[in-house]
């Protein structure tokens, strides 16, 4: 089989695996909040070890502004292979970062923020922006990497959306990084906190 046809059958189901790997994305990341046997797999962490991740957390993530940032430069200059090196490169990265944050909720804890008022608000309004386009960004973001991976270079400038759903892609996914940073910064940084160990929940209900 040619390397043409194994492009042309992955592309095929690109909407299909989006969606199942989105589905698969949503069920850790709610598995590690909600569901007992998940959050069960996940070691129990000292708060040194939280406040160690969350800073790691945060280096990765503004590591990947700097790459989704300079995909998005080279694809306007029109340097494709830098553009997809950088764009692939960024989802590893996210990759790991969702290898240090489920084992941070599972088996950590929680920090609150605590400060005045009006940078609490603040904060707050940062947060909710920033977990709704994380929520929002995984499909768009699978997808054009999928496009991305499973066309050719012709085909994903004149039939397929990538370029479209890229830009809305990049967009959220960098609000989102810059977002996640900032709160980070105020939460770890600038003001003080709280912290709240996590509680397994138990398996069957307590009577």
């Amino acid at each position: 089989m040619s390397a043409a046809s194994v492009r042309a059958r992955l592309a095929e189901p690109a909407g299909a695996l989006t969606v199942l790997l989105t589905v698969v994305g949503y069920a850790a990341v709610g598995g590690v909040f909600l569901v007992p046997g998940f959050q069960a797999l996940f070691p129990d962490l000292t708060r040194g070890t939280v406040d160690l991740l969350a800073h790691a957390i945060a280096a990765v993530n503004t590591v990947t502004i700097t790459t989704l940032s300079l995909g998005w430069y080279w694809i306007r200059n029109d340097e494709v292979k830098k553009h997809a090196a950088a764009m692939t490169t960024s989802f590893v990265l996210i990759l790991v970062f969702l290898g240090m944050y489920l084992p941070k909720v599972a088996g950590g804890g929680t920090k609150y923020f605590v400060g005045p008022d009006p940078a609490y608000y603040a904060y707050l309004i940062m947060l909710a922006v920033h977990i709704v386009l994380s929520v929002v960004s995984v499909p768009v973001v699978l997808y054009a990497l999928l496009l991305g991976l499973t066309h050719t270079e012709r085909e994903l400038r004149n039939e397929v959306p990538h370029a479209r759903v890229g830009r809305i892609a990049a967009s959220a996914w960098l609000l989102s990084l810059v977002l996640g940073v900032v709160t980070y910064l105020l939460l770890n940084h600038v003001y003080d906190s709280t912290f709240e160990a996590a509680v397994l929940l138990p398996l069957v209900p307590v009577v």
